[in-house]
């Protein structure tokens, strides 16, 4: 990096960080400071709930995915516009009449404390993982580019954070929210424009297309019913339904950011916006992957992306045998090349186009391989490396000063997905736990005063999280198997409380327990073991959201008549 990109990294992120602290000094009450006074616009409601969800891990892992295995993984959000059309017409309307802090406390009016505690208690667990994996992702970026340890990045990353999150609570995140949007939106538009202009002279936008085409990787929409497929259609529109309907509709650091609006019309009219701008935002996001992909079929890639795997290798016995696969890897590269020229010249056939995938997956081959020789070298270097395709693209190619906004980008969406998540925690934990299960008799600064402390001790919580992170296959995909295992469970809890109304605290309560049990056991025995041991799991973690959800409400209804037929021959 030189001196300008220095610059701009430092000075967007200066900004971001005093800017909202400077903004929303001064919160002196509840309604403000987890709230923000319900003044939000729809706008404000639509960005923020977008930057939240799409964190550093968006920009990091979505293009990395993209440039391994093509445009499927777009499918995993073809649920959401119908998520956000239901929780628009039953969970806001809710809400707002009952005038929530948090979704947890219409559980208590709906069954009892200890239903509401217990939700509050599980979406504190998978959210509290989920942040420390949000503050690990860029960490591993600035560790790529300063060749800094990742313990002291993610503590400096986390303090930022906290800063003007526990300086100016939910209004800080939202107004912040937009500036980190703006800068998210603006890096990745300019990242594209100049893939497109790296390419040969000769490969426009279309043919880059037909490249990218001829290699697999244009393959959107996947109609089987495999169960075991992670991204298909029918994986993406039910499993994702169901993932999205917990996430935006009861997971507290979505929830909060729409309860911020000054009227039930602007939060829906943010949700609607965020529902359907969400799907091209992310299609966009992998198109640069895919661009990426076509840029690197010109250009020589290294076997692995991770800079420390192939230092680690090149200074161990292993050297050799690693230096044979990338020369290997270098002709079947070159190979490639002529015939995606010809693919681009519309001189290919059917033959050239079946070639490329045969080499593709040779190259396939050969990186695996790579990993197992870097393994042997150094078993505690990470060799997954999509998480590093971007990065790598962006350190090697850009000009100075656009290196460092890329990288303000991503660090802009780390900040902002985190500082929603030490909001929504720090809230639940004051309001559903500590308020209703600690103290009752206390004022609202005292409130106050202990969400921020709250938030400063889930910020210390998400760093030390973040600090005992591993690489998973990919980030991103981390975050939402966190959620899933959780997600399906919270969800049939507030489907019980919205629409089976004969269903008792006690029921739901027992059910409840029951189920998430059972998730954490079919997870592990039917995707993460036999994932471990090479082989495919039985189904795709997205439709654990699924199981979960009809599972609880199926185990409730049925604790609920048992009982009630017990009471009758009782009588």
């Amino acid at each position: 990096m030189q001196q300008l990109d220095w610059i701009v990294l430092t000075v967007t992120l200066l900004f971001i960080v005093l800017y909202g602290s400077w903004k929303t000094r001064g919160s002196k009450n509840v309604e403000d400071f987890i709230k923000g006074g319900n003044q939000s616009k729809w706008w404000t409601i639509g960005l923020s709930v977008m930057a939240t969800q799409a964190s550093a891990i968006t920009f990091l892992s979505t293009p990395g995915q993209a440039f391994h295995d093509g445009m499927g993984f777009v499918q995993f959000y073809f649920g959401l516009p119908i998520a956000m059309v239901i929780i628009c017409l039953v969970f806001i309307p809710i809400y707002h009449r009952l005038k929530v802090y948090t979704a947890y406390e219409y559980l208590e009016t709906r069954f009892d404390l200890k239903t509401r505690s217990l939700a509050a208690v599980l979406f504190l667990i998978q959210r509290g993982l989920a942040a420390g994996i949000t503050i690990f992702a860029p960490s591993i970026i600035l560790s790529a580019v300063l060749g800094w340890d990742l313990v002291t990045l993610n503590i400096i990353i986390g303090i930022l954070v906290i800063i003007y999150t526990v300086s100016g609570g939910t209004k800080a995140v939202s107004v912040t929210q937009k500036h980190q949007m703006a800068v998210i939106f603006a890096g990745m538009f300019v990242a594209f424009y100049l893939i497109l202009s790296y390419l040969p002279e000769d490969i426009t936008f279309t043919k880059a297309l037909d490249i990218a085409g001829a290699s697999g990787k244009m393959d959107i929409l996947d109609f089987s019913f495999d169960l075991n497929n992670r991204y298909t259609f029918w994986s993406g529109i039910i499993g994702g339904s169901f993932l999205a309907l917990s996430y935006f509709g009861t997971d507290q650091s979505q929830v909060q950011r729409y309860l911020s609006g000054k009227s039930v019309k602007e939060m829906q009219l943010g949700l609607l916006f965020n529902g359907f701008l969400k799907i091209p935002m992310q299609f966009f996001i992998l198109l640069v992957g895919i661009m990426v992909f076509v840029f690197y079929q010109f250009n020589a890639t290294p076997l692995n992306f991770n800079p420390e795997a192939k230092k680690a290798v090149e200074n161990s016995e292993f050297a050799g045998q690693y230096q044979e696969l990338e020369n290997t890897h270098k002709i079947v590269e070159d190979e490639k090349r002529i015939l995606q020229l010809q693919v681009a010249s519309n001189s290919t056939s059917t033959l050239n186009g079946e070639r490329i995938k045969q080499l593709e997956a040779i190259d396939k081959k050969l990186r695996i391989k790579a990993k197992a020789i870097i393994n042997e070298a150094d078993e505690d270097v990470e060799t997954n490396d999509k998480d590093y395709v971007f990065i790598h693209f962006i350190l090697n190619n850009l000009p100075r000063g656009l290196i460092g906004l890329l990288l303000a980008v991503i660090l802009s969406a780390a900040m902002s997905s985190t500082a929603s998540e030490l909001n929504a925690l720090a809230s639940t934990t004051a309001i559903d736990l500590y308020k209703r299960n600690v103290t009752t008799e206390k004022s609202d600064r005292h409130y106050v005063n202990a969400t921020k402390w709250f938030t400063l001790l889930w910020g210390i919580i998400a760093i030390s999280v973040a600090n005992a992170a591993n690489l998973f296959e990919n980030l991103i995909e981390l975050v939402n198997i966190i959620g899933s295992i959780f997600y399906g469970n919270i969800l049939g809890i507030f489907l019980l409380a919205f629409f089976i109304k004969y269903v008792k605290s006690n029921a739901v309560f027992i059910a409840a327990l029951i189920t998430q049990i059972s998730i954490g056991l079919i997870f592990y025995f039917a995707i993460f073991r036999l994932e471990k041991l090479g082989q495919e799991p039985l189904i795709s973690y997205l439709w654990l959201n699924l199981i979960g959800c009809i599972l609880v409400m199926t185990i409730a209804i049925l604790i609920q008549l048992f009982s009630s037929n017990t009471k009758i021959l009782k009588a």
